[in-house]
């Protein structure tokens, strides 16, 4: 394993390294997981190169990252090593140095947007607020600027975009006013924590065509954090695969996705879900178990002084069934409305027209959610597993509040507690964590947990495995698939991920501005779509040809 990390690094030394991670190590607090986050770890990264880190949740990969730029949380430290950076040691750089780098010449996407854009700021301010700091010239219109930049990374409609705050925008939207804030000064480094996790795969090939444009033409190094490997065979010049805060491997893209040297590099390539769907589960059940039908929803704003409400149309008279035991997809494009079906069947928005039948009951007549049975039955695993734990509770009264609430006793509800996170791959020992304590693929581990945890028939699943990497997804897809079948368990699985679709999905229904343009079988759907905006998502799917 030393050996292949030692060529890699010196290879890569043939040039001028931009930014120079010398033997780093960051120390975790006293009785965690590990001694060091990341663990003696050496890596160079070149002007117009791109290097991809891939590893497990809690590898280490976002602590690197976030160690660059003195970002690290409270709790962690630098014990060793050096990051240097234009002759400057970044780990021994007094805060006002750094402030002169962040942004203007390395900038971060950070992981999870909801969390960091400001909540009390409308995007186009917050992105305003970046080219002021840095001294923008005044020549040309800023707010032209600010639009120029939306429109750059897949935002047309950029006036209502800056106009928003980020919570009234789909989580792709907030990841794109993310990446749309790191790319306004063209830096010379570009930190990528997880950047297109929330997005569709059409956006996801916009967004990646961007960073190469904006590479070439500026020389910028770019330090790419994914657990998606199809995004890493259309962009990486270089690969490091982290484990337990170590390099197990470090090469050229094509030697470590061809030919992998370290065992754990080969686990994580044999989990790539496969874009080809198995032969059908056979749910032959014909009665649905939840009916959707002429479903609507349109979302107002409120009027300006002096001007006008405005009207978007969210969902256009849907109309589909899930049978039981039947896992169904719904697939499209960021801002398509699939989040917001999502929410009108789990009670959490009030639809303008249709009924939700589950078996005999209408679940969008008012006070359906009212009956605790109804409410038991219906579960939701959220897209942004930061945004919906309690981060003021621990991590056992976040799986047995539901529990006790349905008359578990608390011993009982404990037992069942062990029992999810064994299910979801966590250590029972974690219960008495904080959400804030976990990575964000750990978090979004216990949302799945908290869904399953009081037995549901039916769970609408908004993007549930978006932040896992690879291997923890294909054990969750697994565990689904079993739970399927032990429980006949029912479920609406909202993703952008075909590969995921492709593997877990009996029946896709594909989504376009709030209207279904097609559904069928999977594999009738990915193999021999019939409408042309089902084929433009599975042409954009990233690494689609790469085996």
């Amino acid at each position: 394993m030393m050996r292949s990390t030692r060529v890699c690094i010196e290879k890569a030394e043939v040039m001028t390294a931009l930014l120079d991670i010398k033997n780093l190590s960051v120390a975790l607090p006293t009785g965690g997981d590990r001694a060091l986050a990341v663990d003696d770890v050496s890596l160079t990264l070149n002007r117009n190169e791109i290097v991809c880190v891939v590893g497990e949740s809690g590898s280490g990969k976002s602590t690197l990252a976030h160690a660059v730029l003195g970002l690290l949380p409270r709790g962690l430290n630098v014990a060793n090593g050096k990051i240097l950076f234009d002759d400057q040691d970044l780990v021994n750089l007094p805060l006002a140095g750094l402030r002169k780098i962040r942004g203007k010449r390395i900038a971060m996407v950070f992981q999870e947007p909801l969390s960091a854009l400001n909540p009390l700021m409308r995007c186009g301010q917050q992105i305003d607020e970046v080219l002021r700091a840095h001294g923008v010239d005044a020549s040309r219109s800023i707010n032209e600027r600010v639009g120029d930049l939306l429109v750059s990374v897949g935002l047309p409609d950029h006036q209502r975009i800056a106009d928003s705050y980020p919570y009234q925008l789909s989580g792709g939207q907030r990841q794109r006013v993310m990446i749309a804030m790191a790319l306004a000064l063209e830096p010379e480094v570009l930190i990528a924590d997880e950047p297109t996790t929330a997005l569709d795969v059409t956006t996801q090939a916009q967004i990646l065509a961007l960073v190469r444009d904006i590479q070439q033409r500026k020389g910028l190094a770019v330090l790419f954090i994914t657990h998606d490997f199809g995004v890493v065979s259309e962009i990486a010049n270089r690969i490091v695969v982290m484990k337990g805060g170590r390099v197990v491997e470090c090469g050229s893209a094509e030697q470590v996705l061809q030919q992998p040297q370290a065992e754990y590099t080969k686990g994580l390539l044999a989990a790539v879900p496969s874009f080809t769907p198995p032969l059908s589960s056979g749910v032959e059940q014909t009665t649905p178990l939840i009916s959707v039908s002429s479903l609507k929803k349109t979302y107002v704003r409120k009027a300006k002084l002096f001007g006008s409400a405005q009207t978007f149309p969210a969902v256009q008279d849907v109309s589909f069934d899930v049978r039981r035991g039947e896992i169904v997809g719904l697939v499209g494009e960021s801002g398509s409305g699939k989040s917001t079906i999502g929410r009108i069947l789990a009670g959490l928005v009030d639809a303008d027209a249709g009924k939700v039948m589950l078996k005999s009951k209408n679940i969008l007549a008012p006070g359906a959610f009212d009956d605790a049975g109804t409410r038991r039955s219906v579960q939701m695993i959220f897209q942004d597993p930061y945004g919906s734990l309690n981060p003021r509770h621990t991590v056992a009264r976040i799986l047995t509040g539901g529990m006790r609430l349905s008359g578990m006793t608390q011993d009982a509800a404990m037992a069942r507690a062990r029992e999810l996170m064994r299910l979801v791959q966590l250590d029972a020992s974690a219960l008495d964590r904080y959400p804030h304590e976990f990575s964000g693929g750990q978090r979004q581990r216990l949302g799945f947990a908290r869904a399953i945890a009081v037995r549901p028939e039916f769970i609408v699943a908004d993007e549930p495995v978006s932040a896992l990497d690879v291997s923890v997804q294909d054990q969750v897809l697994e565990m689904l698939k079993d739970l399927r079948r032990e429980l006949q368990l029912s479920m609406l699985f909202i993703t952008h991920d075909l590969r995921v679709a492709a593997q877990l999905c009996e029946r896709i229904i594909v989504l376009k501005h709030g209207q279904i343009v097609e559904q069928g079988p999977a594999a009738r759907i990915l193999q021999d779509p019939a409408h042309a905006y089902t084929r433009q998502l599975i042409d954009a799917v990233p690494g689609r040809h790469w085996k």
